[in-house]
């Protein structure tokens, strides 16, 4: 999808946060405009290598930019657990998890932190801004 938005897509793969100084460096020396982060690996050390080369780091999740990465998009967390809920009651009560259904995210949630793109001098278009979920400020 990358190539047909005139993206050039690199993927470094690390295993923890003990690699993410030279996954950094590998991102500087390529002349990269943003980063994705996997959301199962940790933030907080990422999320100050992104600030300190000043790039833009966006993750999945709700919770990702309210710890300092620039946006999110995701599925709803709150849908997903109402979800859950309603499949542990049914396994409760006797169901076979391999009866039930799979499903799939009906609502995303786009979360803003303008606060990150403040520091890392980025503006925000407002039709963004105003199709956020939340912004955070």
């Amino acid at each position: 999808m990358g190539p047909k938005l005139g993206f050039i897509i690199q993927t470094i793969k690390i295993r923890g946060a003990e690699e993410y100084d030279a996954a950094f460096s590998a991102i500087v020396r390529e002349h990269a405009d943003a980063v994705v982060l996997q959301p199962s690996l940790p933030r907080n050390q990422a999320i100050d290598l992104a600030l300190k080369h000043r790039l833009p780091l966006v993750g999945g999740g709700g919770r990702p930019p309210r710890d300092g990465v620039l946006l999110s998009y995701s599925a709803s967390q709150t849908e997903a657990y109402h979800r859950m809920a309603y499949y542990i009651d049914r396994i409760l009560k006797g169901a076979k998890p391999a009866n039930l259904p799979v499903e799939q995210p009906t609502r995303y949630e786009l979360v803003i932190n303008l606060k990150t793109a403040k520091a890392l001098s980025l503006e925000i278009p407002p039709t963004l801004l105003a199709r956020a979920d939340e912004v955070i400020e």
